[in-house]
């Protein structure tokens, strides 16, 4: 049977990717990218060895992504996004830093996590700054709608952690009521947390906070 969806939480727009970021798909994603397969993915194989896997979930340019794998050499981090320039960019950094607990999947994370990652082998999930689509009428795309959420619950052992970040307040309290409403979460804050070390202030973030602008972090626990 055919799996409809008909929304996505993302728009493919490709941009232009630079001479180095088109040689980093090109040369480093058969090296550092797992390819999407409708089958499930033995994470301990992918990464070598056994430890606590981590699940990026739209990692931008993949500097912050990086950074968290490089400072923590003890755990494994899976990150998928989309949008080649990304891709390429987290690529080179991989290369560049000999990042051995890092890999890539080019996919929609959706399908990734329905057909690929098996019950309860995530340690943690993060979603960092993704796309507000703040228009009412857009709301329908945001990524952690009910069945998502369900679904990316699934995929985290108990005790594991969803650690939600954005810099739009409106959407910080609409994804604050989802995750309330998911009876497998638990909020480790009252409402938000506050950054944790591991997530490094981006260079956007600390321009926002200068001008006043807020970050709102919500890290809830699988039960």
């Amino acid at each position: 049977m055919e799996h409809a969806r008909p929304i996505r939480s993302f728009v493919l727009r490709q941009g232009r990717l630079t001479a180095a970021q088109e040689r980093a798909v090109e040369t480093l994603l058969p090296v550092y990218g797992i390819s999407y397969a409708p089958q499930r993915l033995d994470l301990d194989a992918a990464f070598g060895r056994a430890a606590p896997k981590i699940l990026e979930i739209g990692f931008g340019m993949g500097g912050a992504t990086a950074q968290i794998a490089q400072a923590n050499p003890d755990q494994d981090y899976l990150g998928i996004e989309v949008h080649s320039p990304g891709v390429g960019n987290l690529l080179k950094l991989i290369q560049e830093q000999s990042l051995t607990n890092l890999r890539v999947i080019q996919h929609d994370a959706v399908e990734v996590l329905r057909d690929m990652i098996a019950d309860e082998a995530l340690d943690g999930v993060h979603i960092f700054f993704p796309d507000p689509w703040p228009k009412k009428r857009h709301h329908k795309r945001r990524l952690l709608q009910a069945e998502f959420l369900a679904l990316l619950c699934s995929k985290l052992k108990p005790g594991g952690y969803l650690h939600f970040a954005t810099d739009w307040e409106e959407y910080a309290q609409w994804t604050l009521e989802v995750l309330r409403g998911e009876s497998k979460l638990t909020n480790t804050a009252g409402d938000y947390a506050p950054r944790p070390e591991y997530r490094p202030l981006t260079k956007f973030e600390q321009r926002g906070l200068n001008l006043g602008h807020g970050v709102w972090d919500l890290i809830f626990r699988r039960i």
